[in-house]
């Protein structure tokens, strides 16, 4: 019987920096891995850290990180090192094959863009796989935008649209938060359509409460929790809601179980 909690080293193929805080690590990975789930990534002395995949490829899978604590300092500084400690992929993830023949729908703000840029890319390519695809993903300013060389794609989508909270000087994008977007795109069938939003708390709640002015069903509605997650495996309790466990039923849920999610 395989060991679970076993960690295996994993090659660092490319790192992209996207600011002073955040990189995507391209790790040497096959397997199946789905966008939204997570890796626990470790460094032998400074300890775990779990982190949402950001993109799957052939023989890779992509984790963007941002620079704030203890591990995620030393992967940074230890980047030379090529390669890290991996487990898992653990939770559930965004089914692909769920959106497919349905319009589309995804906002995300900040890190949130991270577990959905594999759905964002998936359909972005293979738009015709959709009833119709728009997306509204938002950063605190210009310095904070992520995955840039993604968004030159992403853009090609007449229903992308990209803003800042504000741009400041020699900016000139879109301003405001996602949420002021959200009143203008047209849905067809509300009970065909499929949404999905990941970011802060607060920009959840308010971007999910606009849907639902739209009468989009909960039902249709994806979240996705963050959590400190630490086995993995739903024993250790750190992340456990209520009855559930993040790390295990999540980090991806159903807004008609997600909103009761709550501390």
């Amino acid at each position: 019987m395989d060991n679970l909690y076993k960690p295996f080293f994993a090659r660092i193929i490319e790192i992209i920096k996207h600011t002073e805080l955040e990189y995507t690590f391209r790790m040497e990975y096959s397997g199946e891995v789905r966008p939204g789930q997570f890796f626990e990534v470790s460094i032998p002395k400074y300890g775990e850290a779990p982190i949402s995949v950001s993109g799957v490829g052939a023989g890779f899978v992509d984790l963007t990180v941002r620079k704030v604590g203890k591990v995620t300092n030393e992967l940074f500084e230890g980047s030379e090192n090529r390669g890290f400690f991996m487990r898992g992929p653990y939770g559930n993830g965004f089914d692909i094959e769920l959106y497919k023949g349905r319009q589309l729908i995804v906002v995300a703000g900040g890190t949130g863009v991270s577990p959905v840029r594999g759905v964002i890319d998936h359909f972005t390519k293979n738009i015709g796989q959709t009833k119709g695809f728009a997306v509204i993903i938002g950063f605190k300013s210009p310095s904070d935008i992520l995955f840039s060389e993604d968004i030159k794609l992403w853009e090609q989508n007449k229903d992308f649209i990209l803003t800042v909270d504000k741009g400041g000087e020699g900016y000139a994008g879109n301003e405001g938060l996602v949420t002021q977007y959200i009143p203008g795109i047209p849905i067809g069938d509300v009970n065909d359509v499929q949404v999905i939003v990941v970011g802060p708390p607060i920009m959840m709640k308010f971007a999910v409460a606009e849907f639902l002015k739209k009468n989009v069903p909960e039902n249709n509605i994806w979240i996705s929790h963050e959590r400190k997650m630490c086995c993995g495996l739903g024993k250790c309790g750190h992340c456990r809601i209520n009855d559930k466990y993040v790390c295990l039923d999540g980090p991806v849920f159903n807004y008609a179980e997600g909103k009761l999610l709550v501390d």
